[in-house]
Order: C-alpha cells, then sequence, then structure tokens
C-alpha cells in the first residue's frame, strides 16, 4: 500500500483505505470509496493538485487530501 500522493501520471491503483478521519465523510463524499480503481491523469507542477478519473469522472485533489488516501498499484 502506498499513498495516492506518490503516484506518477499514467498510474492506476485500487483505493485500500482513508487514513484520516477528519477528512474521510468528504472523500467518501466524493466518490474515494474502497474498492474504487482510478488512474492519475495529471499533476500540477509542483505536485499540487492530483487529477485522477474515478467512476467515470475527473476529480482533483490537493496532496494534503491525497495523502490520506491509501492505494494498491494496479500493474
Amino acid at each position: 500500500m502506498v499513498k495516492l500522493s506518490t503516484l506518477k501520471k499514467g498510474e492506476k491503483a485500487i483505493i485500500t483505505s482513508i487514513i484520516s478521519t477528519e477528512m474521510e465523510i468528504q472523500l467518501l463524499e466524493m466518490g474515494c470509496l474502497p474498492g474504487e480503481h482510478l488512474m492519475v491523469q495529471q499533476t500540477g507542477i509542483t505536485g499540487d493538485p492530483i487529477s485522477i478519473e474515478i467512476s467515470g469522472y475527473y476529480l482533483s485533489l490537493r496532496l494534503q487530501e491525497a495523502d490520506n488516501i491509501l492505494v494498491d498499484l494496479i500493474k
């Protein structure tokens, strides 16, 4: 398992868990559910924000938010 914030453009993963209870509801409402497949679409010049494709739509997350999502890489 790795944090979503460490993934590079084009990498695919499956969400395994959310580690912050403070952000959990917000992330769940945005569709970041355990078991969901995602792919990193792009990142900002400094790495922040990160844009992912999840559940058929694009979602931009700040690195602070992406740090709270644990994923398993899909090879």
